[in-house]
């Protein structure tokens, strides 16, 4: 039998030779993208919101607006990639939320013909185990005393992408190793993220792998 896969694929191809000091400056090369994503997400937000009324209604979510989430997603990866995401690539990602086959990152889900209706009032929930375990993946916030003081607090991602990024400082390699899970916390965050989203009914895996 054929191993099943979950309907979110997330690629990355590990760019060697990559700078030893540019993710010094990543940051404000990236400026630009950040800008244009803060608008992307409040959109996200919305399409999500009327995606919702058209799955609980009808069952289906309309094909236009998942390929704009998608798109939007896409972008987000490409761009956590090239910065702090993953810092697997020194290739400056595109303005465009659809794929392209040259660069060395990108993520798809497949459009689902039909969605659970009832689903879309219960997946927030149902994924209270995911958010607990991606909590310790990419950190989480926490208020200070009487509500006054926010405390952010990092994940085990930005500890593994810290690692790297000081190994490509002083030795100009990338631990493999390192970039294997990378990847596997990336993936697993945004296997979430569609499920929440209401892209997808198949629960996401607890698992990094494919």
């Amino acid at each position: 039998m054929a191993e099943q896969t979950y309907p979110l694929v997330l690629k990355g191809e590990l760019d060697e030779p990559l700078s030893p000091a540019l993710w010094l400056v990543k940051w404000i090369l990236l400026i630009p993208h950040f800008i244009v994503l803060a608008f992307l997400w409040v959109a996200f937000v919305f399409v999500t919101f009327i995606a919702f009324w058209a799955i609980l209604f009808t069952g289906k979510y309309p094909e236009s607006l998942f390929e704009f989430n998608v798109g939007v997603m896409r972008w987000t990866w490409r761009v956590a990639f090239y910065s702090y995401g993953a810092l697997a690539t020194d290739d400056y990602p595109p303005f465009s939320l659809d794929e392209k086959e040259d660069y060395p990152a990108n993520l798809t889900v497949e459009y689902p013909e039909q969605l659970t209706q009832w689903m879309v009032l219960v997946k927030w929930l149902l994924a209270v185990p995911h958010y607990l375990v991606t909590a310790l993946f990419f950190g989480w916030e926490s208020t200070g005393h009487a509500g006054v003081e926010n405390h952010q607090h990092g994940g085990l991602l930005w500890i593994l992408v810290l690692i790297a990024a000081i190994a490509l400082l002083f030795t100009g390699k990338y631990l493999k190793d390192i970039f294997k899970l990378v990847m596997g916390l990336n993936r697993w965050g945004f296997r979430v993220l569609a499920y929440v989203a209401l892209m997808t009914d198949e629960y996401p895996p607890f698992r990094l792998e494919e």
